[in-house]
């Protein structure tokens, strides 16, 4: 059988492929910990007769975040921020014809955790991502309030952002992460919206590369 000397010439040339990828996932890779401060903006929420209207509110996040490759990377987090809301209904919880309105306003804090994936791309000291996740959301009355309790709702979590490094292992983290759940109950005299509401947080941090 007739052997091809050209064969021999591919496969340094392969080896040498197959290196410089493995060396470029290898850069890609990355463990980091990170504090950003953020807005929440929440939009009003209308349902069963009930309108829901939260303020808007600073906050920060906490995140630990482990980059394997360009496709696969994960974070964990937990936010906090202030979650006052007010309720608005018309006779709430009351059958029939009614003209009573009654309103409740319920000072409150909001603690999220979540579960996230990460897609990423390393350019030169920017690294462009993207993320979607899931976790809990809960909003806790603050304060001694009568007739009011704590809401816990699954939390569906997207974003996008950009990491800035600055020094070797220093850096600015800014992003955007927009939270889709159902509406909290807090207050025990209204009924449910049941209704979905959407939370938009824009950011901006710093991370620790380890």
């Amino acid at each position: 059988m007739q052997r091809f000397p050209i064969h021999r010439s591919i496969r340094p040339a392969f080896l040498l492929l197959i290196l410089a990828a493995s060396a470029a996932i290898a850069a890609s890779a990355q463990t980091d910990v990170a504090l950003s401060l953020y807005g929440a903006f929440s939009g009003t929420t209308t349902g069963n007769g009930v309108t829901q209207s939260p303020a808007n509110q600073a906050g920060g996040m906490l995140e630990l975040r482990h980059i394997s490759n360009p496709l696969v990377g994960y974070e964990a987090t937990y936010s906090y921020n202030r979650a006052n809301r007010s309720y608005f209904a018309i006779c709430p919880n009351t059958p029939g014809f009614c003209n009573v309105a009654q309103m409740e306003t319920v000072p409150a804090n909001a603690h999220e955790i979540t579960g996230d994936w990460v897609v990423s791309m390393g350019l030169a000291n920017l690294r462009p991502f993207a993320l979607a996740g899931v976790g809990m959301l809960m909003n806790v009355p603050a304060g001694s309030q009568t007739g009011t309790s704590t809401s816990t709702r699954a939390v569906f979590v997207y974003g996008a952002g950009l990491d800035w490094g600055l020094l070797p292992h220093l850096g600015l983290r800014l992003q955007y992460r927009g939270n889709l759940y159902k509406a909290p109950d807090m207050v025990n005299a209204f009924q449910s919206t049941n209704a979905f509401t959407h939370t938009a947080e824009p950011m901006i941090g710093a991370y620790f590369r380890f």
